[in-house]
């Protein structure tokens, strides 16, 4: 795996949603939006490539300018931090968030520090003072393009531009896999960090999710993740798509990560009217956070209607997709039984396998 592709399983595994800007040089342009679309897979309309200047602020120049007007807040992360967690990029926009200032992921100085002149030792520099910065750094949107329209020196990170400019900066606790890869020394050290976290047996765990959602004539139909014209639409605080929540239960019973109801609460106003792939790409990322990767998904739904018939093909499709592993449907009634054979609702059944090399 290359430096870069690495390094964009860091970003990709934040769950913060972004657009990501790869900037590289033009020599390299078409390696790397190869790579890019990969890493992305379904994500590909999030990333793009864009042809990078002489100097590293050239670099970020070009990148800021191929931002969209609704990103708010900006991470700068050289691709040479190949190991950096997505946990670094949630932290340190978190805190851009929180603070509104400048911030920079640090690790404490161990070494002891000498200020000298030539060969000559003048004195021991308290190192409770230091600290060594990696990236991401991030910054408010509109503090750091108006830095850089102002910048008429070089600085040597963007944590620097932004404090000549006039901007504070902080710090929050960095990631000791978050070194930087510049000698061959540093590209074997990774290596070997890699080969420690290198499988030592596969564990797979199982686990069930059950949705239930009573019909809602004034609410329009979402089920496994699409839209269905003409069809009685489900009672939900979200869009009701009992589909992608039974999903997203199974997924996390799998993972040991607790429940739907635990993770996005009803009370929880970001959630209100969300789609179904809201909590299944939230879902899948927790999962790959949590160390696991998903094998297959068995989705049942057991309801008079809609009937799954000619749609369960796409339903698959776009499960699967949002999922990143197969997801088969089926659908059966229950001969005229109970809630749902009464048509009053639908109940769905999911059952998840999950695996960890770890």
């Amino acid at each position: 795996m290359t430096v870069l592709e690495r390094s964009l399983e860091g970003v990709f595994g934040s769950l913060q949603p972004a657009q990501v800007v790869v900037v590289a040089p033009a020599s390299h342009a078409d390696a790397a939006r190869e790579i890019a679309l990969r890493v992305a897979g379904v994500a590909s309309d999030s990333i793009s490539v864009v042809t990078g200047a002489a100097s590293r602020q050239g670099s970020v120049a070009a990148g800021l300018a191929a931002l969209g007007e609704s990103v708010e807040v900006v991470l700068v992360h050289d691709a040479a931090r190949a190991l950096a967690p997505g946990i670094l990029f949630d932290r340190v926009v978190q805190a851009v968030l929180d603070r509104g200032t400048g911030v920079v992921p640090s690790q404490p100085v161990t070494d002891t520090i000498k200020r000298v002149d030539g060969d000559a030792v003048l004195e021991t520099v308290d190192r409770s003072l230091l600290v060594h910065v990696q990236t991401p750094q991030g910054f408010p949107r509109a503090a750091l393009d108006a830095a850089y329209a102002a910048a008429d020196v070089e600085h040597t990170d963007d944590a620097a531009l932004f404090a000549a400019a006039g901007h504070p900066v902080t710090i929050v606790a960095g990631e000791a896999h978050a070194f930087k890869i510049t000698t061959p020394w540093d590209l074997r050290r990774a290596e070997t960090v890699l080969a420690e976290a290198a499988p030592r047996g596969t564990s797979v765990r199982t686990g069930v999710g059950i949705d239930v959602h009573a019909y809602d004539a004034a609410q329009p139909l979402w089920l496994g993740g699409l839209y269905w014209p003409d069809e009685v639409g489900l009672a939900g605080h979200s869009d009701g798509d009992a589909m992608c929540h039974a999903i997203c239960d199974a997924l996390l019973s799998a993972a040991g990560l607790g429940d739907i109801g635990a993770r996005f609460g009803t009370d929880d106003p970001r959630f209100a009217g969300a789609h179904g792939d809201v909590f299944l790409t939230e879902t899948v990322a927790l999962v790959a956070g949590a160390g696991y990767t998903v094998g297959n998904v068995s989705v049942q739904l057991i309801a008079r209607h809609p009937r799954l018939g000619a749609r369960r093909s796409e339903v698959e499709s776009n499960l699967s997709a949002l999922v990143g592993a197969p997801v088969s449907v089926a659908a059966t009634t229950t001969d005229g039984l109970g809630f749902t054979g009464r048509g009053e609702g639908v109940t769905v059944i999911a059952t998840a396998l999950v695996h960890s090399d770890r």
